[in-house]
């Protein structure tokens, strides 16, 4: 398929190379302009595109990977949703990486407050566990996959992301909706930067 990233650096870049990997196209986009990824996507090869944000926001899937403090902004900016799928990747921390400071989204996911900015949009909460250098990385690990995790309120939305991230190589565990789910994975929840792999199939 083809999925678009709202944001292209380093988290959307990892995603980025999963997915070319499994054999999927992919439209990064950023607040730049698609001239200043020509570099990104050379490096990132066959598959990687650089695109307008409108054009990576029309694809059926996109991953929103901007930080916390850029979300309204990036997405009072975007033509109006029509039913893609949004996975939220992002955590809700102001500043960029080495100077985060947690921020207060009081008793909500971040993912509550991108699907009341993103009307229209399937949001569904994943990777926000991840680090960087493990979202790169190969997902199995000695014969063990790294698990991910989802949440979402729109379950059609929340197994199409669950199959995507199988076909990546994760093992993948359902956290249920927005808000509980979405706590529990996201910075600050217990499953927060945590580098679990899982042994063998799971039986559903």
């Amino acid at each position: 398929m083809e999925i678009g990233t709202i944001g292209a650096g380093d988290f959307a870049q990892a995603f980025a190379k999963r997915a070319l990997k499994a054999g999927h196209k992919v439209k990064l986009s950023n607040s730049r302009g698609p001239e200043s990824l020509r570099e990104i996507v050379n490096q990132l090869g066959p598959g990687a595109m650089a695109a307008a944000t409108e054009e990576a926001v029309a694809c059926e899937v996109v991953l929103l990977a901007v930080p916390w403090d850029n979300v309204p902004e990036t997405l009072a900016s975007l033509p109006t949703w029509k039913n893609q799928i949004l996975i939220d990747g992002t955590n809700p921390f102001h500043g960029k990486a080495g100077t985060f400071k947690p921020a207060d989204v009081g008793n909500l996911s971040t993912s509550q407050l991108v699907a009341a900015l993103a009307p229209g949009a399937r949001v569904v909460k994943a990777l926000n566990n991840m680090t960087v250098p493990n979202l790169a990385a190969d997902p199995v690990v000695n014969g063990a996959r790294r698990v991910a995790f989802v949440s979402a309120d729109d379950d059609g939305a929340k197994k199409r992301v669950e199959t995507l991230l199988e076909g990546l190589g994760y093992s993948v565990i359902d956290l249920g909706n927005l808000r509980d789910g979405g706590l529990i994975q996201q910075a600050r929840g217990p499953l927060a930067g945590r580098n679990l792999l899982e042994q063998g199939e799971r039986h559903k």
